[in-house]
């Protein structure tokens, strides 16, 4: 893998993230809300399978 390679998928992370504040912020600070009253075990287990998911597609999509 290239540094360019990982820079593209930065570029797209920040693409990807800027989406919704832009579309509805609204929508935004209520999801941000959301997220700050979840308990820690919660957030963990959604980071983690947040993680897996995206290693696997990654995985999937370089073969």
């Amino acid at each position: 893998m290239a540094w360019s390679d990982l820079l593209a998928a930065f570029a797209l992370y920040l693409v990807l993230e800027g989406v919704l504040p832009f579309l509805s912020p609204p929508a935004m600070r209520r999801a941000l809300a959301s997220f700050a009253a979840m308990d820690d075990n919660r957030l963990r287990i959604m980071g983690l399978i947040s993680m897996v998911s995206g290693a696997a597609l990654l995985f999937w999509v370089r073969g």
